[in-house]
């Protein structure tokens, strides 16, 4: 299954490059469930971010290493995979876009595929990752002007 979502800020990208870091990342977490922040190596290839997400009546580990991460004239990327996942998702692949805009702005692009542990499922899990990443919008665009 895929989920695009495509905020636009007003900062070149390179800035908002330099401000995905642990602060913004911790202030991208929703509401529900809560996360803890295990690890965050950072952004690079090889970073592993590790996260323990509170349902309450029980705890699940996400882990994630980048597996990517490029810089050209007009986009810098990276790629998050999943390689410990809660028990409800099977794979999971981010891709982290900071496009430029020729007016010199960024369109930060959330690009997800994942998969649950039943083909089903996908569809009812969709919406919940809809909304958390429309959650980050209002984020994205206060940090980034």
């Amino acid at each position: 299954m895929h989920l695009h979502i495509h905020t636009r800020v007003n900062q070149p990208y390179q800035q908002v490059w330099a401000g995905f870091d642990e602060t913004l990342f911790r202030s991208l977490a929703p509401p529900f469930p809560p996360v803890k922040v295990l690890q965050f190596d950072g952004c690079l290839r090889e970073d592993v971010v590790s996260l323990e997400l509170n349902f309450l009546f029980f705890k699940q580990q996400w882990t994630s290493r980048i597996t990517d991460q490029q810089t050209t004239e007009k986009e810098i990327f990276f790629v998050d995979e999943g390689t410990k996942l809660p028990f409800f998702l099977r794979y999971w692949r981010h891709k982290h876009r900071l496009i430029s805009t020729p007016d010199g702005h960024t369109v930060i692009a959330d690009e997800i595929e994942f998969k649950t542990p039943f083909p089903l499922m996908d569809y009812l899990m969709y919406p919940a990752l809809w909304a958390q990443f429309m959650y980050r919008k209002p984020i994205y665009r206060r940090v980034f002007g």
